[in-house]
């Protein structure tokens, strides 16, 4: 499935759909780079692009790690690489009162996975009429994102999606359970793969959470093999000196060659 965004190209191409950028919008510089570099590639290979950053971080692990440039900076920054690419946008909302603030500017309002249960947080999002992408909670069986769905499509919106991005495995580590996949689809909406954060090694000791982006390339291509709607990976010029999950990102250099691989795999199980 392919989310209905009227901005959104390349969708008859038969290709999976991806959400890709930087983690958080760091300055109109760094995030026109990156947007101008991942839109280009995903025009070549005619794969429909959402392009992803997040105006503010608001579920840091330490109080002095960076959370953004400020909200309406931030916003400005998307809403000007949305209308000059033409390219939809999603970003991150994480209270109740940011998701109409935001809608003036996305496309596709995402909900972090510690809180996706949170009902007002999702009525809200849902209420803008905008695409609301659900990441699912590490700590959430994929059958019980059914109710996350229920609860946006009771406030009169069909336009969800559902993001698996790993389930906690002891204290610090993620495992995707790639069962989840077929799971979450039963709910008739597209179901996306995010491929960097289910790599990240969350609660190390410094505060600063760790990463395995070696096995990016793993992940999604055992994600479009078992059917994966969307991929979702953060990726940055930079990765070592980005602003925010720089340890699991996946570097700019490195996304077509990627790309073009899962694309040889999606052909294959057409």
């Amino acid at each position: 499935m392919i989310p209905n965004i009227p901005s959104l190209r390349h969708t008859d191409s038969g290709n999976f759909f991806l959400l890709a950028g930087p983690c958080v919008v760091e300055g109109e510089t760094m995030t026109r780079k990156i947007a101008e570099r991942v839109v280009g590639i995903c025009d070549r290979l005619r794969i429909p692009l959402i392009f992803k950053a997040s105006y503010r971080k608001a579920n840091r692990t330490r109080v002095d790690s960076f959370t953004g440039i400020g909200d309406e900076a931030a916003l400005e920054i998307l809403a000007r690489i949305r209308s000059e690419f033409s390219v939809p946008v999603v970003t991150d909302i994480h209270e109740s009162d940011e998701a109409a603030l935001a809608a003036q500017y996305v496309d596709v309002l995402q909900i972090p996975a510690f809180l996706c249960r949170q009902t007002d947080l999702l009525v809200a999002a849902a209420k803008t009429g905008k695409v609301v992408n659900v990441k699912k909670g590490q700590f959430l069986a994929p059958e019980s994102m059914k109710f996350a769905v229920d609860k946006i499509r009771a406030a009169e919106n069909d336009n969800v999606m559902l993001t698996e991005r790993g389930s906690m495995f002891g204290y610090q580590d993620l495992v995707i359970d790639y069962r989840g996949i077929p799971v979450m689809q039963q709910n008739k909406v597209p179901v996306i793969l995010d491929i960097t954060h289910s790599l990240q090694q969350p609660n190390q000791s410094s505060g600063v959470t760790g990463g395995r982006p070696e096995l990016i390339g793993l992940v999604a291509k055992a994600g479009i093999a078992v059917g994966v709607d969307g991929l979702f990976v953060e990726t940055h010029p930079d990765p070592a000196n980005a602003k925010s999950d720089g340890a699991n990102m996946l570097h700019l250099d490195r996304l077509e060659e990627l790309l073009v691989r899962l694309l040889a795999i999606r052909a294959a199980i057409a």
